[in-house]
């Protein structure tokens, strides 16, 4: 009875030691595509300090340049619980929420930065709650500029790509078969395949922002860019909600104050970065192609074609009227 009861005061004191121990021990681990001191990977840093100083300790470790894989492989991490977080693309975050594809996924659909950035606020309070339903806490939305296609022949119709092998994200099957449909060959290879694979002739056209080409050096093998804002690659900052709930309500009101300022900070840069990266790719060698009336009609149309084939397979159908309905209540100046 002596030695039971000496057990369970020993074992009440290391309870009671637990929680210092525990606070300057946890762990963050977070993923990202990003590339290493990018704008990106420097402000998922700035968090990290924030996060650290409120916590009192531990460990913040930021993984970029796909080092954990592809954006789907690091949402299994973070469920199974070996990431705690990641700064992914709508790519990754319709792993855990399907409807985020909306602010991605429709080509054409968007007009300006305004527009995309009127519809994730009017859709951000529902949108939040669904990814906590699903274990996740959003704590910054970000963007990385306009998707333009780059390709190793001049291209600036719609039928100029039917020739050429497209690189496509691994996990979107619904995109390749449309695109299979629609006459165009899609090659599915996660984003760390894409400067290999265009300099073997494995592909011969990448849809990325212009900063992801400049930064990757894809340009150099695909130096021809079509002068078209197909759509907007609209990101966010989740962790897990296990994460959060270990952190202290102090931490976790640095880490919003922090993740939030991130965010903005993104958003205001990587906007910005879109234009100097064309023009240092320009001064590199880049040929841009800017399309006549006539061709951006034939991606009007294309861009018209797309969309039932989207709304319900790769968007919600739900979503994808919501998100229509706030940008005719925008452009009619409801705003």
């Amino acid at each position: 009875m002596k030695k039971l009861l000496a057990a369970l005061l020993m074992g009440a004191s290391l309870l009671t030691a637990a929680p210092g121990v525990s606070a300057q021990e946890q762990q963050l681990r977070i993923g990202t595509l990003v590339p290493k001191n990018s704008l990106y990977h420097r402000q998922l840093m700035l968090v990290g300090e924030a996060w650290r100083t409120a916590q009192g300790g531990g460990k913040y470790l930021v993984f970029p340049d796909g080092s954990q894989g592809g954006e789907a492989d690091m949402v299994r991490r973070m469920r199974i619980g070996q990431m705690q977080g990641a700064l992914m693309s709508v790519v990754g975050l319709r792993e855990i929420e399907p409807s985020i594809a909306a602010l991605q996924a429709m080509p054409l659909m968007f007009r300006s930065w305004d527009e995309v950035d009127y519809v994730r606020e009017k859709i951000r309070p529902a949108m939040e709650q669904k990814f906590l339903a699903q274990g996740f806490v959003v704590l910054a939305w970000g963007d990385a500029g306009w998707v333009r296609f780059f390709s190793k022949k001049p291209a600036r119709h719609p039928d100029d790509y039917k020739s050429m092998k497209f690189f496509a994200w691994g996990g979107e099957v619904e995109q390749q078969e449309i695109m299979k449909r629609l006459g165009y060959t899609p090659v599915p290879l996660e984003t760390a395949d894409i400067l290999p694979a265009i300099q073997t002739g494995m592909i011969d056209a990448v849809p990325s922002t212009p900063y992801f080409a400049l930064a990757t050096q894809v340009y150099n093998t695909a130096g021809h860019m079509l002068d078209l804002n197909w759509a907007p690659i609209v990101g966010a900052f989740v962790v897990t909600k296990k994460s959060w709930d270990a952190m202290t309500p102090a931490t976790q009101q640095a880490m919003r104050a922090a993740s939030a300022k991130a965010g903005v900070e993104i958003r205001a840069q990587a906007r910005k970065e879109v234009d100097e990266a064309v023009a240092a790719m320009q001064k590199r060698g880049l040929t841009v192609n800017t399309p006549n009336a006539e061709q951006l009609q034939a991606w009007t149309a294309l861009a018209e074609r797309l969309h039932p084939q989207i709304r319900g397979r790769m968007v919600p159908a739900d979503t994808f009227d919501e998100v229509v309905g706030h940008l005719k209540d925008y452009r009619a100046g409801k705003r």
